[in-house]
């Protein structure tokens, strides 16, 4: 091969690893809600770069693939073309042969070498990261189409990896895993109102929603000689005045130690003008049973998948120690004061 068409051989081989180097980096720092907003805004390109993403490991085998095949190009072809040219001018100036075919081949590989890291991997990889979801919507139709054309054998070079990798134990993934903890999040929180992102009550708030739900039920709770109680066979007019009495719209109710549920002072109003002959036991409402230890995640759910607005709170042993609302929750997540 002529030094000419070696040449440009060497510069298509150079744009090819740098390609699949920047296809690479792109589809692994672009940020996965953005491309969808792209995808959903219809912007070219999208569509390619989430499927992408949505095969990671598959897509990261593609171009390690073209990035080792434009590296041997480089070595096979680059190489000996650089050092054909320079071999026989060191010739020329009076070095022997061995010497100066030792010095070409050097400098030959020097300069491959240079042109390969610089051009074809760090410099499109720096473009990359710079400008991930823009990269990733450019370059990924014609990855994909790249991938495409040689899948099996990318297929089949994906799953021999992922063999080795299970050999030590890990499991492959073939998406990034986005998913930040609790601890991480908070301190995005408290960097982004250090920084002046957000402000310090939406700071605050947002703290206090993440590390709420795993506070105990117990340090919320009503005590248990504090709950407003109304007997099982109280009538309609005891309830009310009971209500009335003690500034409360929710009543528990008991048949001696048992909980029977909870009645609502609204119900009660209803039956009389109604003209109901019913009693408390009558109108009370189930309510769940939680333990101190529970989380308040796990009581709004539970209020939630039972529709309930109060909770009844007990020990290990089984004693009635408290009672929480819903209110109650809600104002400890806001960081609101409550008087219920």
């Amino acid at each position: 091969m002529n030094f000419p068409t070696a040449l440009f051989v060497t510069v298509l081989l150079l744009a090819g690893s740098g390609f699949f180097v920047a296809a690479e980096f792109a589809l692994v720092a672009a940020k996965r809600h953005r491309m969808e907003k792209a995808a959903a805004d219809g912007k070219r390109g999208a569509r390619a770069a989430l499927s992408g993403m949505r095969e990671l490991s598959l897509m990261l085998a593609g171009a390690q693939l073209g990035i080792t095949i434009c590296t041997l190009g480089l070595g096979s072809i680059s190489k000996p073309a650089i050092s054909h040219q320079v071999d026989p001018l060191l010739h020329d100036i009076g070095l022997p042969s061995g010497l100066s075919y030792g010095l070409a081949f050097a400098f030959a590989m020097t300069l491959v070498v240079f042109l390969h890291m610089v051009v074809g991997e760090m410099a499109p990889k720096s473009w990359a990261i710079a400008h991930p979801e823009r990269s990733a919507m450019l370059l990924a139709p014609p990855f994909r189409a790249v991938a495409k054309a040689v899948r099996p054998l990318i297929w089949l070079l994906n799953k021999v990896s992922n063999a080795l990798v299970r050999m030590c134990r890990v499991q492959p993934r073939d998406e990034l895993a986005t998913v930040h903890n609790r601890e991480q999040l908070t301190h995005l929180v408290t960097e982004s109102e250090r920084l002046g992102l957000i402000n310090k009550v939406d700071s605050e708030l947002i703290t206090r929603s993440l590390t709420e739900p795993q506070t105990p039920v117990a340090q919320l709770r009503t005590p248990a000689e504090d709950i407003t109680t109304v007997p099982a066979g109280a009538g309609l007019d005891a309830i009310v005045a009971r209500a009335a009495a003690a500034d409360r719209t929710r009543l528990l109710v008991l048949d001696g130690r048992t909980v029977l549920g909870s009645v609502h002072s609204r119900d009660a109003l209803v039956a009389r003008a109604r003209g109901r002959a019913v009693t408390a036991r009558d109108l009370a409402r189930p309510v769940p049973e939680l333990y101190e230890s529970d989380s308040i995640s796990h009581a709004v759910e539970q209020l939630r998948r039972r529709r309930s607005s109060l909770a009844v709170i007990r020990d290990d042993e089984g004693r009635l120690t408290g009672l929480i609302s819903l209110d109650d929750l809600i104002a400890r997540l806001m960081g609101l004061e409550t008087t219920a």
